[in-house]
């Protein structure tokens, strides 16, 4: 099946408002148009960001969502808010999530249910920590993360996205080789296969370890690598742009 690249950008924490809008404006006036492009800014700068894109060859997401409809839940998002804003996608269970305030995989399925329910496509993340690959459990822990994805039937997740992130080749300049990321990438595909054939088939797997403009091309090139989740690299409009035009 051909399944169209998808590059993203999360911008995470950074930047400030004239940042976010012409971040936005040099992206969409960048990339060729031969790949589909998001971008997830900072919750404030969503609105800023939608403006500023004009472009529907550009598409907003948002870096998180609260598994809560709506009610007394302080300081948090729902799905539905960020539907009403535009976005398309969410990134839900990002490593920095699952590490530093304990989301855990249970919480990340219902936050990737309740997207799929606002009509948005929900970014799984997954991946395993330096300790984890060098122990020889990268696998053991992606089949762990899935599981609690796979306790649900597909219907529930819409057009799901799953993004592999190894945690060791975030922000730290370390990159897993493209024939690393092929074969983790396949053992995901086979995972979603024995869930659902006809989602194996049209997932979009993407990476998200470090990704350059100097090594997307060779990454993007492996069978079943459908793009990339950009961290730092996005922040930049030549180093993103040349990402995105890679593919």
């Amino acid at each position: 099946m051909n399944r169209k690249r998808l590059i993203a950008g999360n911008w995470k924490m950074n930047g400030s408002e004239a940042d976010a809008r012409a971040l936005a404006r040099g992206i969409a006036a960048g990339i060729n148009g031969e790949t589909d492009v998001l971008i997830c800014p900072p919750f404030p700068y969503l609105s800023i960001v939608k403006a500023a894109l004009q472009s529907l060859q550009v598409t907003l997401g948002a870096q998180n969502v609260s598994q809560q409809a709506n009610g007394a839940y302080t300081g948090e998002v729902s799905a539905a808010m960020l539907s009403d804003l535009g976005c398309s996608y969410v990134i839900v269970g990002h490593s920095e999530r699952r590490q530093l305030y304990g989301e855990d995989s249970a919480l990340v399925s219902d936050k990737a249910r309740v997207v799929a329910a606002a009509d948005m496509r929900p970014i799984i993340c997954i991946g395993e920590t330096l300790e984890e690959r060098e122990g020889g459990q990268t696998r053991q822990v992606i089949e762990t993360q899935l599981a609690a994805v796979f306790a649900h039937p597909a219907a529930d997740y819409g057009e799901l996205v799953l993004a592999y992130e190894p945690v060791w080749a975030i922000g730290t300049g370390k990159t897993a080789s493209p024939e690393q990321a092929q074969e983790v990438h396949a053992f995901v595909r086979e995972l979603l296969g024995g869930w659902d054939a006809a989602v194996a088939e049209r997932c979009r797997i993407l990476y998200g370890g470090s990704v350059k403009a100097d090594n997307a091309a060779n990454i993007f090139a492996m069978e079943d690598v459908d793009g990339g989740l950009v961290g730092g690299a996005s922040l930049q409009t030549e180093s993103f742009v040349a990402i995105a035009n890679a593919v």
